[in-house]
């Protein structure tokens, strides 16, 4: 494993990863080396009990937004209007959010550290990094955030208090990225969750192709607000 110098952002070669996807470990959380992650196709994933831990998993997990699968009852959730939904309005609260209790991680989602809200915050201020909000009268009850750099989205976490609210938040996300245009949306890891929206695990070699075709396109920077609803 090799240990990240704070002077130089440079990463190994993703092929360099463990078995597990573990590439490197150390660094700093700041913008200039999140994005050079992010366009490598590396992500940060660490309790706070741990040094920074850079991960390239193979296979990875990706929705492409032309394949978005919604089920019957969520068809009926989105037609009930049942939702308000925004972005980019409150990041921080919805990153919080996040990192907040949840029924099968009653301690907290610990992986979203202070260090990391701090960074993620910049990148959103710096309009790299943006939150998809639901809300139910005039209460926030859902939402998810991720980067996105060229025509690639990188979906890190979601949170709900509402069934469905961010089933809702993923679906109008993915509708919105679909008429921009994007190409890609990196779920990092596979699970049942993600699978139901229709994301596939594929080599890594073949993600990063996809991610160098994506990241040919111009950065969406600034603050996002829906075109489609």
């Amino acid at each position: 494993m090799i240990r990240l110098k704070l002077h130089d952002l440079r990463f190994p070669p993703v092929d360099q990863a463990s078995p597990e996807g573990l590439l490197a470990v150390g660094g700093d959380l700041c913008p200039e080396r999140l994005l050079q992650a992010y366009r490598h196709g590396i992500f940060p994933w660490y309790n706070d009990d741990q040094p920074i831990l850079w991960w390239s998993p193979d296979p990875r997990a990706v929705l492409f937004p032309d394949k978005l699968h919604i089920s019957r009852s969520l068809k009926r959730t989105l037609r009930s209007n049942a939702f308000t939904l925004t972005l980019d309005t409150c990041f921080r609260e919805v990153m919080a959010q996040c990192a907040g209790p949840r029924p099968q991680y009653p301690e907290g989602g610990t992986w979203i550290t202070g260090d990391m809200l701090d960074a993620y915050t910049h990148l959103h201020e710096l309009g790299y990094a943006h939150s998809v909000e639901t809300w139910q009268d005039d209460r926030l009850v859902g939402g998810l955030y991720g980067i996105s750099l060229g025509s690639a989205f990188f979906a890190e976490s979601m949170f709900t208090k509402v069934d469905e609210a961010s089933k809702v938040a993923l679906v109008k996300l993915v509708t919105q990225l679909q008429a921009w245009n994007f190409r890609l949306i990196d779920c990092q890891q596979f699970s049942p969750h993600v699978s139901r929206f229709g994301a596939e695990e594929i080599p890594r070699s073949v993600f990063i192709n996809h991610l160098t075709h994506a990241l040919t396109l111009p950065d969406r920077r600034g603050r996002w607000t829906f075109e489609i609803l």
